[in-house]
């Protein structure tokens, strides 16, 4: 396949970013799995999207750059990628496609994991509870020569803090809703 081959299979444009890549193949899986789909076609179309999707997400740095770099990956790719990448998506296509959705492969699709919203909670705590910290101790230990802490930046960075914090409570609210409507399916 050529590379608008593989934008085409996914129904994406060449300008796609990575998280638009992720959400097609997250959409074209659930539409051509054979577990689903029992159309004779759908094996072979969840084969070559499965290889776009690999192929896009492995070389898009290197698409993005230069012709030269995209001439190589290409090259690169027929030689030793392509080959695992149809004999992986073959062997996801023979799996029920509510193991599929368990396999480290489909996981990769995800924008938004449980790791990804503890760590924003942990950094919009820090900066809330370093904003408080290094206010009041530079309102009690002032440096000479210096004015005393801004009372409007100590507010912004308080609301800053907040703002990640009540981002990360929302992907929270939303990671829950999404597993446990896997686990219903």
């Amino acid at each position: 396949m050529t590379l608008t081959n593989y934008y085409r299979v996914l129904g994406i444009s060449s300008e796609a970013s990575v998280e638009e890549i992720k959400k097609a193949y997250r959409s074209k899986a659930h539409l051509y799995h054979p577990d689903i789909n029992h159309n004779p076609d759908a094996k072979d179309l969840f084969i070559a999207i499965t290889e776009a999707y690999d192929f896009l997400i492995t070389n898009h740095e290197k698409i993005k750059s230069d012709e030269k770099a995209y001439y190589h990956a290409m090259e690169d790719w027929r030689k030793y990628r392509q080959y695992r990448s149809r004999k992986k998506a073959n062997s996801y296509a023979r799996t029920p496609y509510s193991k599929f959705r368990n396999t480290s492969f489909y996981k990769t699709t995800r924008i938004f994991d449980g790791t990804t919203i503890i760590y924003g909670f942990i950094i919009s705590v820090m900066v809330i509870v370093y904003t408080i910290i290094g206010y009041f101790y530079r309102v009690h230990h002032p440096i000479p020569g210096l004015e005393k802490p801004s009372l409007f930046a100590f507010i912004m960075l308080l609301l800053l803090g907040v703002l990640f914090f009540v981002v990360s409570l929302a992907y929270l609210r939303n990671y829950i809703a999404a597993a446990k409507k896997r686990r219903k399916k």
